[in-house]
């Protein structure tokens, strides 16, 4: 076990080494120059995810799949991978952080439109898409859809659930005096969890589309007040990559579920997602640990061994406000990951084995987080850790040779944005 425990690791280092950087960071830069820098329309998506198009086919609305999409990708890597990114790189990490959020706007706005763009419909009428529909309608690819599906099915048990309940149950042991056991928190989790998700996608999005704004006002709030105490705004910040899931395929799972006239329309509104998680949250994280750290020297970086610690050293320097912070960031943040991933796993569930795969996933998925508080989940971890960057590649290969199909489209509907797609949405027994 140890062996193959060394070889994961080696393989984790491995797919998250450079090719990878080059891969993310190349298809970010080349979807920003193929799009006319969509950057620039951040705004606009930002006002269109509040605009209601209930009339437009979809499951949900465009806010609803956006905080959604959000829940997932606003998670402890917010917080503690922040930390981590400071601790291994230096402070300079903040800045490449932000600058890979920047760029990665592009690529998400490229996934989330092809998604959209070749979404179909089951029976029941509920919208189905994602990489795998893209790569199997776009490309004629159905091997690799089913790749990213099960790769990506396979990564919300440990990423997206066992990792985050974990987090949840560390801090609650670590900051509140009442002796709670992790199975406690376990069981908990599994019983909100079980009774969001079994609703489907319109229960965990009208979940989320009041959890998520409420954590991360709550969060960024908190931050701002901790940077006036520390009188930080003038610091610089620099270096760090891997902040957001630009390029991971997850996010347009939910977005192919949205009510939308068109794929550009939704796809500005999913591309604001990095927007807020990395320009935003990230960065507002990086700040307060650095600025923190600076203004109280008592922190001996010598005794700091990994970016948690840094994390805590840093928060527990705020009297009162910053451990709050700290616990109710990671567990709203953690939570509201587990019943993204849910959705997402869902979704590659039912592609691969249909419809009745649906309830064994969910129930599955619930056991999972009543028994991640007390699993030794390091190994977990690394192989969640390079599923996430396997399922990336097939997801890559689609965005990038159906880049010339999301040029043509964007330029067209950039000009046309209210106007209404009417090509016909297949219908699929799955």
């Amino acid at each position: 076990m140890e062996q193959f425990s060394q070889i994961m690791t080696w393989l984790d280092d491995f797919v998250w080494g450079i090719p990878m950087i080059v891969l993310l960071l190349g298809t970010h830069l080349f979807m920003t120059l193929r799009t006319g820098f969509i950057q620039r329309k951040t705004l606009t998506g930002i006002k269109l995810s509040v605009t209601k198009d209930p009339d437009s086919p979809g499951d949900v609305s465009q806010f609803q799949a956006l905080t959604t999409a959000l829940a997932s990708t606003i998670g402890t890597g917010n917080i503690i991978g922040v930390g981590t990114a400071i601790f291994l790189g230096g402070p300079g990490a903040v800045f490449w952080c932000w600058i890979a959020g920047v760029f990665g706007i592009a690529t998400k706005y490229a996934e989330s439109f092809i998604a959209v763009k070749y979404r179909v419909r089951t029976p029941d009428g509920k919208m189905q898409g994602g990489a795998m529909y893209a790569l199997e309608r776009g490309l004629n690819m159905k091997w690799l859809g089913v790749l990213f599906a099960a790769l990506a099915a396979l990564a919300s048990f440990g990423i997206g659930c066992g990792t985050q309940i974990n987090a949840i149950a560390e801090v609650i042991e670590n900051n509140v005096p009442l002796n709670i056991p992790p199975i406690a928190v376990g069981v908990v989790g599994g019983i909100l969890t079980g009774i969001v998700i079994i609703g489907g996608i319109q229960s965990i999005a009208r979940v989320c589309e009041k959890l998520v704004p409420l954590m991360a006002v709550f969060y960024v709030l908190g931050c701002v007040i901790i940077l006036g105490i520390n009188y930080a705004l003038r610091f610089g910040v620099a270096r760090g990559l891997f902040s957001n899931e630009s390029g991971m395929g997850s996010a347009p799972l939910v977005a192919s579920a949205a009510q939308t006239r068109n794929p550009v329309w939704q796809a500005l509104v999913s591309a604001t997602g990095t927007f807020w998680d990395t320009v935003v949250v990230c960065l507002m994280t990086g700040l307060v640990l650095v600025s923190t750290i600076m203004k109280n020297p008592e922190i001996n970086m010598d005794t700091i061994a990994d970016g948690g610690q840094l994390t805590t050293a840093a928060f527990s320097q705020i009297p009162v406000l910053g451990p709050i912070i700290l616990v109710v960031g990671i567990i709203t943040f953690a939570w509201s990951t587990i019943l993204g991933w849910s959705y997402y796993g869902e979704r590659c569930a039912q592609y691969l084995w249909g419809k009745k795969a649906l309830l064994p996933y969910k129930l599955l998925f619930v056991a999972v987080v009543v028994v991640g508080p007390v699993l030794a989940l390091d190994l977990v971890w690394t192989i969640a850790d390079i599923l996430n960057a396997l399922m990336a590649i097939p997801n890559l290969i689609a965005v990038l040779l159906l880049s010339g199909v999301t040029a043509r489209e964007t330029n067209y509907y950039l000009n046309h944005l209210e106007e209404t797609d009417r090509t016909e949405i297949p219908l699929v027994d799955r």
